[in-house]
Parts: C-alpha cells; sequence; structure tokens
C-alpha cells in the first residue's frame, strides 16, 4: 500500500512539467502582419499558404506580407483580372500555385505586385484566352506549368505572346493532346520541357532541327507516355535519340511504341531503323498491301488467260470451220472484184457499149 501512495506521489510530480512541454502544440503558431486569411491555413508559418476547395472567386485579399509559397486550388476563380494580387503587394511571393480553379481567362498585368514570382503553376485549369500581357510584371517567372490545361481551346499563339517577354527555364504541358512539337512555345534559353502523355506519334525533321537551334540546344525534353508510332516516318526521330540525343530526352530508355500492332509495348533504342516500316492511317502497310495487290491482279490475269485459253481449245473446230467460212467469204469477195475489174478494162466491151458505130 505504501508502495502505491509513493509511485502515485511521484506520477503527480511530473503532470505540471507534462503540461508545460505540451503547451506550445496547443496553441497556434503566431501570424505575420496580416495574418493568415480566414478562408485558408498557414502551414507551420505564415509563409506557406494553402487555400483548398473554398470555392473562391476570388483570391484572398488578407495574406501575409511575408509568403513564400501560395497554394489555391479547388477553387472558382474563373478569371485573374488586372492585378488580381495586387490588394497587398506580397513582395516575398516566389510560388503561386493554382490548380483546379476553373480559370478560364488571364487578363494583362493579372500577376501584378508579385516581383519575385519564379514558379507559376496553372495546371487543370480550362484555360480559353490568355492576353498577351498576362505574365508582365513578373520579371523573374522561370517556371511555367500548364499541364492539363490547354485541352479546351488552341492557345499555342496566345501563348507564344504571352511569353515573349519572360527569361523561362522550365515549360510543363503535360496531358495536353499536343500532336505536334510546339515550336512557337520554345523560347530561347529554355532548359526543361514536358510533353510527357500528350498524342505525339512522332517528331519530325523540321520539329528535330527546331530542336537542335543555337538557343535550345541544352534542351532536355521528355516524352514519355505518348503513343508513338513505330513506322518509317519515326526513322529521323530515332536517328536523333542514338545520336547523342539521349541525355537530353531523359526518359529516351522507356519510350515505346504504340503501333502499329507488331510493335506495341517494344522499347523504341532497341529497334533498328530498316525495321520499322511505312505504315497507313489505318494501320496497314502499305508496302506490302501494294506488293500483295501486284501479285493478286496478276493472278487474275493469268486465270482470264487461262480460261481463254481452254475456251479456244474447247472450240477448235468451231473456230477451224468459222476461219474456214471466213477465208472462202473473202476469196468469192476478191474473185467477184477481180472479175469486174477484168470487165472494165477489156475495151472490146467498152466499144460494144458505144452507141453509131
Amino acid at each position: 500500500m505504501a508502495r502505491r501512495q509513493e509511485r502515485a506521489a511521484g506520477s503527480g510530480r511530473w503532470l505540471p512539467w507534462l503540461g508545460f512541454a505540451l503547451l506550445p502544440l496547443a496553441v497556434p503558431p503566431a501570424a505575420a502582419p496580416g495574418g493568415c486569411p480566414s478562408a485558408c491555413y498557414c502551414v507551420a508559418t505564415p509563409e506557406l499558404v494553402q487555400c483548398r476547395y473554398e470555392r473562391l472567386e476570388e483570391p484572398p485579399k488578407e495574406l501575409p506580407v511575408t509568403v513564400h509559397n501560395l497554394s489555391i486550388a479547388g477553387s472558382n476563380l474563373s478569371v485573374l483580372p488586372r492585378a488580381a494580387f495586387a490588394a497587398r503587394p506580397l513582395p516575398d511571393l516566389r510560388l503561386l500555385r493554382l490548380r483546379h480553379d476553373n480559370i478560364h481567362t488571364i487578363e494583362d498585368m493579372a500577376l501584378q505586385g508579385l516581383p519575385a514570382l519564379r514558379t507559376l503553376d496553372l495546371s487543370h485549369n480550362p484555360l480559353l484566352s490568355v492576353a498577351a500581357g498576362a505574365f508582365d510584371g513578373v520579371p523573374l517567372l522561370r517556371t511555367l506549368q500548364l499541364n492539363q490545361a490547354l485541352l479546351a481551346a488552341p492557345l499555342e499563339d496566345q501563348l507564344a505572346l504571352a511569353i515573349r517577354n519572360l527569361s523561362l527555364r522550365r515549360l510543363e504541358l503535360a496531358g495536353n493532346a499536343l500532336r505536334a512539337l510546339p515550336a512557337s512555345l520554345l523560347p530561347a534559353g529554355l532548359e526543361e520541357l514536358d510533353l510527357r502523355n500528350n498524342s505525339l506519334q512522332r517528331l519530325v525533321a523540321a520539329e528535330l532541327r527546331s530542336l537542335d537551334a543555337p538557343g535550345l540546344r541544352g534542351l532536355r525534353l521528355t516524352l514519355g507516355a505518348n503513343p508513338l508510332s513505330c513506322d518509317c516516318a519515326l526513322r529521323p526521330f530515332l536517328a536523333w535519340l542514338r545520336s547523342a540525343a539521349v541525355a537530353r530526352v531523359p526518359d529516351a530508355r522507356s519510350l515505346r511504341c504504340a503501333a502499329p500492332p507488331a510493335l506495341r509495348g517494344a522499347v523504341l533504342l532497341r529497334l533498328r531503323p530498316e525495321g520499322l516500316v511505312c505504315v497507313d492511317a489505318e494501320g496497314g502497310e502499305p508496302g506490302r498491301l501494294e506488293t500483295a495487290s501486284y501479285v493478286f491482279f496478276g493472278i487474275v490475269l493469268a486465270l482470264i488467260g487461262i480460261v481463254f485459253l481452254m475456251v479456244l481449245y474447247l472450240n477448235r473446230r468451231g473456230i477451224k470451220r468459222w476461219l474456214h467460212n471466213l477465208r472462202e467469204a473473202c476469196r468469192d469477195q476478191m474473185e467477184g472484184y477481180h472479175y469486174r475489174y477484168e470487165q472494165d478494162a477489156d475495151p472490146r466491151c467498152s466499144s460494144a457499149g458505144t452507141p453509131g458505130l
């Protein structure tokens, strides 16, 4: 009994200290000037603010001035107007994520007031219009993420104007159903281009030449999860990959063929150029089909010739009789012409026919 009382007394002495140890966990971190937005929450410090699935219709205005990373996801921003984040300047904001926010329009100077912004993520938004000056005011922007953001409308020309004055180093265009290399979206100095999960079947010679332009020779390209068509048109791209370009395509060894059926799933770099045959739009092989067509046509002609000869052979007596009759008719006709000629040429016949002599 005495021992139990001593143990209880000992544990009681530690309770105050345990309460002091747990006290910091129960007190929220102090907010920076401006506090944390009511529709958002600040992680660890106000330098990281996340506003997720709050159905915001405009960016929050009470953001902490010291915020470095801002993430707004699952809202309904629809339009980013001019100076959308300039209600309170955010001089230290470096990363802005606006994913799944139903943004369809970005107006001129929409990012004004974010002079230190280096990374902008607009992925998973149905973009329909991007103004030519949409990214003016963010001269330090180096990374632009537009994954699954170009599916609603073709925006290549608009984006080309919008990024013309930027010094981008990384551009992400994954999951946009692109069928060709967006050459107009490749500014000089670009170092990384993400084209995964698009609809690229090949890179043609002209596109490969654009990748070898002086300002893009250091560009690294990712092409995974594209439906590559391993036909004869892919030979220039395969040669480009083999000629020391593997370092420029980090996922080159994982690229696989999606067509034709005979090569589906084959590793691209394990194929030989001469093994890539020409394939038409329906997935057939024109070279082999053309050869087969000629063979079939020759067989048909041979059969027709054989049938004709058989008919002649089976009717040889009738044909012989017909030829004999034809010869006799021609002979009678010629004899008739000869007789008339002799009659006309005989002078006695001509004088007898003259009256009065």
